[in-house]
């Protein structure tokens, strides 16, 4: 069972507190709609976490102000079937586009261009040269996007991370590390 109260941490934070007789320990979280929520066990006396809590406040606010500069359809969770439907036929149009603009460097053949709802993935490329994307690339910075439909297009010719592979990818993204980086960055804030 849950016991619920508020406590403001830095200038003007309020986080959320949860008392959990479940719960093994403390635990931070902070979501796609701004909200800051924190449990604690209930053995754990209330000022152990408000201590935990105050230790934590740097992070806490690298992750709102990281969380406010995504666009708000980014932030959003759950997309409803129009917006969906929307956002799949703009990757659609994004990924054909660039796979051709960036095969011109490649050369490579492939099949299929699939666009999925894919819980964890940005994108896969199979055996048989089908490439498939997230709906979200539609949301992303197109320079994110371009690293994404690069990677899948470089699995083509290297269906591996070998360096061979990141040699590809680097002819024509030679930032692909920042680049790799700021998209993990993002899908760690929408998965």
């Amino acid at each position: 069972m849950f016991e619920a109260s508020s406590y403001v941490i830095g200038h003007d934070i309020t986080v959320k507190i949860y008392k959990s007789a479940r719960a093994k320990q403390m635990r931070i979280s902070v979501h796609r709609d701004g909200s800051v929520r924190a449990t604690r066990p209930a053995r754990l006396a209330m000022r152990d976490l408000l201590v935990f809590l105050e230790s934590n406040i740097a992070w806490v606010t690298e992750r709102l102000r990281y969380l406010a500069i995504l666009p708000p359809i980014v932030r959003s969770a759950r997309h409803s079937k129009a917006e969906k439907a929307r956002l799949t036929a703009q990757a659609k149009a994004f990924a054909v586009q660039r796979l051709q603009h960036f095969n011109q460097s490649y050369s490579f053949t492939y099949n299929r261009i699939a666009i999925r709802d894919q819980k964890t993935r940005w994108g896969s490329c199979s055996k048989k040269g089908n490439i498939n994307f997230n709906y979200r690339i539609a949301l992303l910075p197109a320079e994110l996007a371009d690293y994404i439909i690069v990677h899948e297009l470089c699995h083509l010719g290297e269906l591996n991370h070998s360096k061979r592979f990141w040699a590809l990818v680097s002819n024509t993204l030679p930032n692909h590390r920042e680049l790799r980086k700021a998209v993990k960055k993002i899908a760690n804030s929408i998965y």
